[in-house]
């Protein structure tokens, strides 16, 4: 019998819901079935904690007196981006330090700012009838600004690939360092834990969706930067690599740095991890059946990172329990296997979120529009004048 989201949050209010993690419904549906797990299973928990490069915040400082119309600004020596109105920045969270080079970046003045540091605010300006000021030099922390919320273009990503490096040379990247001749592998996805795993063809997840985002509630804003549904997929429904993505939004004064950080990936640059986790209503059986997804059952793509994008075959599709196991098999030899992702963060940021549901601390969201599920990803062409 197929459930609403009003049922299920009525549930939630009573305390009667029941609210388990992925990775248990994963068991669940394994020994008992989706038509079982479907009837005892209110709503499925998951959770990610990765690098994710899109991310930023919109950060309003106030007026000073005179005021200023912020024209260049920098946050403890990270440039930021000020083109927006008198005030308003926005912090990147890959924008690397002026001083310290990619050792300190955006990434890491979002942390600070969660952890209630102080700030090195400095901007000049080039002065106006109502802005006269053309310079100011101060120090900001959470408490003294207005608002400060997390805006990520392009979060969660529904699967991605796994990446080696074929060359005779090492090679620095995103993904990590990527040692010659295959002598590494690297992904970067939680799996059976991940939210868009759990829910292959968006049926519950869409703008508006409620969402454990940073240690507090956010939100779905709109899809991510690159969403790419139309893509190969499992029998189960699962991308097979890159598909959907996430555009996320919640209260930057409120997260916890335990599930926001700066990174830094050596010779390439900064990043930062973001903890999200995503409530699955499990409105049938269906759901139940994606939702007891198991890594045996997710596939991706492997690719040699030290080829071109744009030529770039798959040297072989591997699933996730053969990558959690610590090793793969590539051009005829045995690779060890390296998550960039935390399961271990991942699988508090579920833990965390069935307590607040369990709780009664944190209602379901019904999408105000579906996530698109056609569309692909174009690529930069270099033309002249003339569009040749």
């Amino acid at each position: 019998m197929a459930k609403t989201y009003e049922e299920i949050n009525e549930k939630i209010r009573k305390g009667e819901a029941v609210v388990i993690t992925a990775d248990e419904m994963t068991e669940l549906v394994k020994s008992e079935g989706a038509a079982k797990a479907a009837r005892k299973v209110d709503v499925v928990t998951t959770g990610t904690f990765g690098p994710m490069c899109s991310s930023g915040a919109f950060v309003n400082v106030g007026h000073s007196e005179p005021p200023i119309k912020m024209s260049k600004v920098w946050l403890n020596d990270v440039p930021v981006c000020a083109d927006l109105a008198a005030v308003d920045v926005y912090i990147g969270a890959t924008a690397v330090s002026d001083s310290e080079g990619m050792a300190y970046g955006g990434a890491h003045v979002i942390q600070d700012l969660i952890e209630g540091k102080r700030i090195r605010l400095r901007s000049t300006a080039y002065g106006t009838d109502c802005y006269p000021r053309k310079e100011i030099e101060t120090w900001i922390d959470k408490d003294t600004i207005n608002q400060a919320y997390l805006f990520d273009p392009r979060n969660a990503y529904q699967n991605y690939a796994c990446a080696t490096n074929g060359s005779d040379r090492t090679i620095y990247t995103y993904m990590g360092v990527l040692l010659p001749g295959f002598a590494n592998a690297t992904y970067c996805s939680a799996g059976q834990l991940s939210p868009l795993l759990n829910d292959p063809l968006y049926r519950t997840i869409g703008m508006g969706t409620r969402i454990f985002l940073g240690g507090t509630a956010g939100y779905v804003a709109w899809e991510g930067t690159q969403h790419k549904p139309t893509v190969e997929r499992s029998p189960g429904g699962t991308p097979v690599g890159p598909a959907a993505s996430l555009a996320l939004i919640g209260d930057l004064k409120q997260m916890d740095s335990r599930f926001i950080r700066g990174a830094r990936f050596h010779r390439y640059g900064v990043s930062m991890y973001v903890g999200v986790g995503i409530p699955i209503p499990v409105l049938d059986e269906e759901m139940a059946a994606y939702t007891g997804v198991a890594d045996s059952d997710i596939v991706t793509s492997v690719f040699d990172y030290s080829q071109p994008t744009r030529s770039r075959d798959p040297i072989r599709r591997v699933s996730y329990s053969e990558l959690r196991s610590g090793s793969i098999e590539l051009a005829g030899k045995k690779v060890p296997t390296a998550p960039l992702s935390s399961y271990k963060v991942a699988r508090q940021i579920a833990s965390n979120l069935k307590a607040w549901i369990k709780e009664g601390k944190f209602l379901l969201s019904v999408p105000v529009q579906p996530l698109p599920t056609e569309g692909v990803t174009l690529p930069l062409e270099i033309r002249d004048e003339e569009g040749v």
